[in-house]
C-alpha cells in the first residue's frame, strides 16, 4: 500500500504501531473528513499480517466517549473527544491508555489486541504525583523487561511516572519526574510522547515545539527515567507539504524498522491520514532522517497503473488534498506555479520505446493550463513532456519521452494566457487533479 497506507477514506492520525504475535496493529486517534476540530468520540483499530503489510483490515470501534448508532459510551464522567491512545500487553491482557480532551484519562482492558476495550479505571493518583493536571496528554507507555511500567505524557511540558504493574492504572507515589524531555534547545518538547526500548537503549519519540512541530524527534537514554540525550529528528511532514502537527512512533516488522506518522488534508491541520516510511537504526543507536514519500510499504510505485492524485508527498504553491465525497479526494486549488510531487516510480528497464503516453483526469475550472512533467527535481529535473488542460472536466493526454529506472515525478503547473490576461489568471484555481497514468 502506498502512503497513506490505509484505505484512502480512513483518517487515523497519532498512530502507535505495536506488533503482537504475527500481526502489526495501528492504534491512533480517529479524525473526521473536512472537520474543523481534531479527533472523534471513538477509537478504531487496524491491523495487518507481518507477512503482508499491504493487507490492512479494520477491527471496528474499540472505545467510545459518546453514544453512537452501534455503541454506548464507555465513559460516564466525560463526553469529550478521544486523542492519541497507546496499547501495551502485560500478562496476556491488553491495556488501552486513552487521553480525553480536557478530562481525566483512563485505562481500558481487553483479552484481544484489537479490542474492544472495556473501562478498567481512570488513572488513580495523589495530586502531588501527577503532572499535566492529571490529564495525561498523549500518554505513551513502556512495559520494561523487569515488569516495571512507565508512562510518558504532556503538552508543552513533559512528565513521566511509574504505574503499578499489578493493576496498570495506579500511579506509584513519588515516581513523578518532570521535564523528562526538556523544553529548551535542542529538544523543544511539545507533545506526542512515545517510548520504545531497543536492546539496552530507551528511545523517546516526540513532537517538538512549532515551527518544528511537524517533525518527529527522538532522544535516547540508558535508563527509562532518563536523562535523555537529543539525537535529531526522524521525519518531517512539513517539508514541501502543508505543515501541521505530527505524532507517531517506530516499530520493527519482519526485521525492518519503520516510522509511522500522519499527513494533513483539506488545507487544515485536521483530517490527518496514516503514513509510514522505512528507517534504519545504526549501530550507535542513531536514526538517520528520512524523507517523506508516497511509497508506504511499497518498494516503488507503478507508473503504468492508475495513480490517485491524493498520494502526493509534495504539494507546493497553495494546492492541497480535499475530500469531495467518500470516493473523491482530488488535489485542489491548483494555481500557476503549483507543484505536485510523487516519490518514487519505477519505470522499468531499457526497451525500444522512444515515447510513451501520459493520461490525466481533471475537473476543469474554466481555465486553460498545462502540466509540465519533470523527473527527480521540480526546478532542474529533466522535463519529459507537457500536457495541455482545457477548461472542462475530462481526460487529457500527451506524448512524452519514454524513461527507464526509478524516479521522483513532479507536475509543475502553468496557465496558458499571455498579454493583458496574464495577471488576471496568475491566482486563478485552474483545475483539480484526480488521477493519472502512463502507457507504452
Amino acid at each position: 500500500m502506498a502512503n497513506p497506507f490505509l484505505p484512502l477514506w480512513e483518517y487515523i492520525p497519532d498512530g502507535e504501531p505495536r506488533v503482537f504475535g504475527d500481526r502489526v496493529y495501528l492504534y491512533g486517534s480517529h479524525d473526521r473528513p473536512n472537520s474543523d476540530a481534531f479527533c472523534d468520540y471513538k477509537l478504531k483499530v487496524w491491523s495487518a499480517p507481518i507477512s503482508d503489510l499491504n493487507n490492512w483490515v479494520c477491527h471496528g470501534d474499540s472505545f467510545h466517549t459518546a453514544d453512537d448508532r452501534d455503541h454506548k459510551s464507555d465513559t460516564d464522567w466525560t463526553n469529550k473527544e478521544l486523542y492519541a491512545p497507546d496499547v501495551v500487553e502485560k500478562d496476556g491482557k491488553y491495556y488501552l491508555y486513552a487521553y480525553i480532551l480536557h478530562s481525566k484519562g483512563c485505562v481500558g482492558i481487553s483479552d484481544k489486541p484489537e479490542g474492544p476495550f472495556k473501562l478498567l479505571s481512570t488513572y488513580k493518583y495523589n495530586e502531588d504525583d501527577a503532572g499535566d493536571e492529571g490529564i495525561y496528554n498523549d500518554a505513551g507507555v513502556l512495559v520494561d523487561d523487569d515488569g516495571k511500567v512507565y508512562i510518558y505524557y504532556g503538552f508543552e511540558h513533559s512528565w513521566m511516572n511509574e504505574i503499578n504493574p499489578d493493576n496498570m492504572y495506579e500511579i506509584i507515589s513519588g515516581s513523578l519526574i518532570e521535564n523528562v524531555i526538556p523544553e529548551d534547545e535542542p529538544y523543544r518538547f511539545f507533545e506526542a510522547s512515545s517510548p520504545r526500548k531497543i536492546g539496552d537503549t530507551y528511545y523517546l519519540i516526540f513532537s517538538p515545539k512549532p515551527p518544528c512541530g511537524q517533525r518527529l524527534a527522538y532522544a535516547t537514554s540508558n535508563s527509562p527515567k532518563g536523562p535523555f540525550t537529543y539525537r535529531g529528528y526522524i521525519v518531517d511532514n512539513g517539508d514541501k507539504y502543508p505543515a501541521g502537527n505530527n505524532h507517531g512512533s517506530i516499530a520493527c516488522i519482519n526485521g525492518q524498522w519503520y516510522i509511522f506518522y500522519h499527513r494533513m488534508t483539506n488545507n487544515t491541520i485536521m483530517s490527518r491520514r496514516a503514513c509510514v516510511e522505512r528507517i534504519e537504526i545504526l549501530p550507535d543507536g542513531s536514526i538517520p532522517t528520512v524523507e517523506m514519500t508516497s511509497l508506504g510499504f511499497e518498494d516503488a510505485l507503478n507508473p503504468y497503473k492508475t495513480t490517485p492524485a491524493e498520494i502526493a508527498c509534495v504539494l507546493m504553491g497553495g494546492c492541497y488534498i480535499t475530500e469531495k465525497d467518500f470516493f473523491t479526494r482530488p488535489v485542489t486549488n491548483i494555481k500557476k506555479d503549483s507543484i505536485i510531487g510523487y516519490k518514487y516510480f519505477e519505470f522499468g528497464e531499457d526497451d525500444s520505446s522512444q515515447t510513451m503516453k501520459f493520461f490525466v483526469k481533471v475537473n476543469g475550472m474554466g481555465c486553460k493550463a498545462k502540466i509540465r512533467i519533470l523527473l527527480d527535481d521540480y526546478e532542474n529535473g529533466e522535463e519529459i513532456g507537457c500536457c495541455n488542460i482545457d477548461t472542462h472536466d475530462g481526460i487529457y493526454s500527451a506524448t512524452v519521452k519514454s524513461v527507464t529506472g526509478r524516479h521522483a515525478l513532479y507536475f509543475v503547473v502553468e496557465h496558458c494566457y499571455e498579454g493583458w490576461l496574464v495577471s488576471a489568471f496568475d491566482d486563478k484555481h485552474l483545475f483539480d487533479l484526480i488521477e493519472f497514468s502512463f502507457a507504452k
